[in-house]
């Protein structure tokens, strides 16, 4: 069919085809019958429907098999994997075998959808053409019965995705069957099979007429002679000479190891500097991924081998193996013939042997780094990337990094000190290769990230400021990575988008994924920031202890208590201090307050971060209703100082005043408001890093004040902020804006106005206290029954109430506490309603939460409603 005769048409689209073959499908209608075989075929179809909704995909057609799109290679896996299970069950119940073999693929498909005339006589909906379909044709007629065969395309991208299957993901048994030749296809092709323990039949599968194994030259015993010849005729300079093609099929995202280099002149300069250069050149990639020296030194630690043992040939093969690594690069620098050689070897970490081979020389050590820039763009071509790329993503090595070996080796001692946590170092490192060489872009970046990683925002400018000013000097990646950096400096909304974006392009690089993560988690987008913070827990990441620290924070966002109780625990076997205080939160959240408080008292917090579990100390007390003691905790805990981080310091101000609005005390309350409020706008001029955290601060200190009927604080803090429009494009200072807003409309005696204003906010990851005070907001309106709903979310979200991170945190103490006053006022609510039996059930559960200490004074002011008489 041309163009002219496909209406609708796409262009062209990747695409997961997965085509499946039921079994034996006309012997079995013979066997069984006409009429049994009818309904076998419905219950089948019925099968089909329900996994093409769970897994989201596209059937194109179906007869004896089935042709499905999807999006995602772990989809279309997925669909196989429960397709070969439902089968077996169907079968079971009839007591006989039902089997399908499965090709999986991902290529660029063509897509266009039949005139309706077409249909009606017969044809379908949707057709599909292109390459990738015969490939996903000629892998399922390949495979046995029962057998799911996955292409070298699709297999590395499913395998990874693997634990969005959950506990059965980990267990999924994986298989290479080597290389296969297919007929139409004219390169050999890797196939690979999947599947669940005994179902899966894990076996070679046959050689058939248009698939057949790919068997190397050596195997085969008439040209064994001639082989031996071949050998001896071979001589250890002609490898570097004839460089033959690689023997390992390369998929898009593969992992490889960097062995120690081995430095065969005698300078002892050249070893960490020359490592670090081809780590900063191969990582330009993106076709292939470098596995961190800090996660290679893990791995040897799980060998019980010391972290300083060189990674020669064979220790860094079972580095590879252990961690999924595709090949190992083995690096060499020598002299020969007076010249200075720098070498790389490409290994098959099974087999140990060397698939093929790249070198330059040059004259004298300074030509090492174009050297390695000649090397490493060979080892990239043939590690299957084409040219083109290559000329469009990198820049010649002394560009993008420097030409001053000695800049360098300051920048790989860098580099190691800030992966083993030791942020001061780092500094100094970074600080000594800018010195040798004033260009050194990526020094710069590493000055950023470790004064961030200090705390330090104002130490960091000054090195963002230089980094920027050499960012056409940066790889593409990290170029990114600055772009990130800079709009978190410049305040506002952008970075999110440049976290995204670099997260997306480059899903491997795992700074991107964690920043954006994070970003979500600001903004309460918790669901989102799930999917990316899975991705920084694969073992390739040596910081995967702070992915499974911000995965905890996802889910306990979503109160999904034992996934973040799983998450946090092994954030805490990989040394995450400060998941310690968030394991205590999951506790709490649970109504386990004994438990977080012992978590709380056990244990230190990182340095600068001390004060952050004050913050949790102080929520938890008042969840233990001891409203008092909590009071005295948080005085004392703003009163210490807080080292370089006067940020931290007024979000425990702002914490100790709700804490002083919760207690009643309503002139030290509006003092404290008032001091907050105008400290946060006057730091909040010109703090770019750190300014939407302080003007939350400024207008979480005029929500407190209107939590006890004081609009005059809202007034000042909102005309002080009325000439600074920017701000607002920031999600949560604009919906805490809106909620200041609200406060005045109900105080106004507009409530109705209130609740217009705050029912527009709720869009699945708004603020706790949007909803509160959304609550308040019906009460006024004598509308019992939205009140009542409103209550009973804020009772449901304790999760939500304890982890919420807009604002540093500082309103989380009077989110933990209103999830216990919204029992209370649902039971007022009920009462009103006439529910009498409901209200004193959830009266009850209010008093028993706090049944050993009076509740606060303001509840029975004009700011809230009565207790039950018992506790008045």
């Amino acid at each position: 069919m041309n163009d002219a005769h496909r209406p609708d048409a796409d262009g062209p689209q990747l695409r997961t085809l997965l085509l499946t073959d039921l079994c034996d499908s006309t012997t079995l209608v013979e066997r069984i019958g006409d009429g049994p075989a009818a309904e076998l075929f419905r219950e089948h179809d019925r099968l089909v429907l329900s996994l093409q909704q769970r897994w989201r995909g596209r059937l194109i057609d179906r007869s004896d098999g089935l042709l499905l799109l999807f999006e995602r290679p772990i989809d279309g896996l997925g669909f196989a994997l429960d397709y070969a299970r439902g089968l077996r069950e169907i079968g079971a119940a009839r007591k006989f075998e039902l089997k399908a073999r499965a090709g999986l693929h991902v290529g660029e498909v063509l897509t266009w959808r039949n005139s309706d005339e077409a249909v009606k006589v017969g044809a379908k909906p949707v057709e599909v053409e292109g390459l990738a379909k015969p490939m996903a044709g000629r892998l399922m007629a390949t495979a046995r019965p029962g057998q799911i065969l996955l292409s070298a395309v699709a297999e590395p991208l499913a395998h990874r995705a693997a634990r969005e299957l959950g506990e059965r993901g980990q267990q999924l048994l994986w298989k290479s069957h080597g290389r296969w030749r297919f007929k139409g296809v004219p390169e050999p092709q890797e196939i690979y099979e999947v599947g669940e323990p005994g179902i899966a039949p894990l076996r070679a599968p046959p050689n058939g007429p248009k698939a057949w194994r790919d068997i190397p030259l050596w195997r085969r015993p008439a040209a064994l002679v001639a082989e031996v010849a071949l050998l001896a005729a071979i001589g250890g300079g002609v490898w570097f000479a004839t460089r033959p093609q690689p023997a390992i099929a390369f998929g898009q995202r593969d992992w490889v190891v960097i062995g120690d280099l081995r430095n065969l002149t005698g300078q002892s300069v050249l070893d960490d500097s020359l490592e670090q250069a081809f780590r900063i050149s191969l990582e330009q990639s993106r076709y292939v991924n470098v596995l961190s020296d800090l996660k290679a030194r893990d791995t040897l630690e799980r060998m019980q081998r010391k972290n300083d043992t060189v990674l020669d040939r064979a220790i860094a093969s079972e580095i590879a193996l252990r961690d999924g690594a595709r090949a190992v690069i083995l690096p060499t620098v020598a002299e020969v013939g007076g010249r200075v050689r720098v070498s790389a070897e490409v290994i098959d970490p099974h087999t140990q042997t060397t698939v093929y081979a790249e070198s330059a020389d040059g004259a004298g050590k300074e030509s090492t780094l174009a050297s390695i820039d000649s090397v490493t763009a060979g080892l990239r071509e043939k590690l299957g990337e084409a040219m083109k790329s290559i000329e469009r993503d990198s820049e010649p090595l002394p560009k993008v990094a420097t030409a001053n070996l000695d800049a360098l080796r300051a920048y790989a001692l860098g580099q190691k000190a800030f992966g083993a946590g030791r942020y001061d170092d780092a500094a100094n490192f970074y600080q000594r290769a800018t010195a040798l060489d004033p260009n050194f872009a990526l020094a710069y970046l590493g000055g950023v990230r470790a004064a961030v990683s200090r705390v330090d925002a104002t130490h960091a400018k000054p090195f963002l400021a230089q980094a920027l000013e050499h960012r056409d000097r940066l790889p593409p990646r990290d170029a990114l990575y600055l772009d990130g950096w800079a709009a978190e400096f410049a305040g506002g909304h952008e970075a999110a988008g440049k976290w995204k974006l670099l997260a997306d392009l480059y899903p491997d690089y795992f700074a991107g994924a964690a920043n954006y993560a994070f970003q979500l988690m600001q903004e309460s987008r918790f669901g989102e920031a799930r999917a990316y913070a899975q991705r920084i827990t694969v073992p390739q990441n040596p910081l995967r202890g702070h992915g499974y620290d911000h995965l905890g924070r996802s889910e306990l966002g979503q109160e999904n208590y034992a996934a973040a109780r799983a998450a946090f625990d092994q954030a805490l076997k990989l040394d995450i201090a400060d998941a310690a205080r968030r394991r205590a939160n999951v506790s709490a959240a649970q109504g386990a307050l004994d438990d977080a408080a012992r978590r709380l008292d056990g244990g230190g917090a990182r340095k600068g971060y001390a004060s952050v579990r004050d913050l949790d100390k102080t929520a938890l007390l008042l969840d233990q209703g001891r409203w008092k003691e909590a009071q005295r905790h948080i005085e004392a805990a703003a009163k210490l100082p807080v080292e370089g981080n006067n940020l931290l310091k007024d979000i425990l101000a702002v914490t100790e005043a709700s804490v002083v609005v919760l207690n009643g005390e309503r002139t030290r309350a509006r003092e404290l408001l008032g001091v907050a409020a105008n400290k946060a706008l006057a730091a909040s001029a010109g703090a770019g890093y750190d300014e939407a955290d302080y003007v939350y601060l400024a207008l979480a200190s005029a929500y407190l004040a209107q939590r006890q009927d004081d609009p005059s604080l809202a007034r000042s803090v909102l005309d002080a902020l009325k000439d600074r429009p920017n701000l607002w494009a920031t999600p949560k200072l604009a919906e805490l804006r809106e909620v200041v807003l609200a406060g005045q409309d109900r105080l106004a005696g507009k409530p109705e106005a209130a609740v217009r204003r705050l029912a527009g906010l709720l869009n699945g990851h708004e603020l706790f206290q949007t909803r509160a005070a959304l609550m308040q907001a019906f009460e006024a309106a004598g509308d019992n029954e939205k009140a009542l709903e409103q209550a009973r979310w804020l009772a449901a979200h304790r999760g939500l109430a304890y982890i919420e991170l807009a604002g540093g945190q500082s309103l989380q103490s009077l989110n933990v506490a209103d999830t216990r006053i919204a029992r209370l006022r649902a039971a007022q609510a009920l009462k009103a309603l006439g529910r009498t039996a409901e209200a004193d059930k959830e009266a009850q559960a209010y008093s028993a939460a706090w049944a050993a200490n009076a509740p606060p004074a303001y509840l029975s002011s004009s700011a809230g409603p009565r207790l039950p008489a018992s506790k008045q």
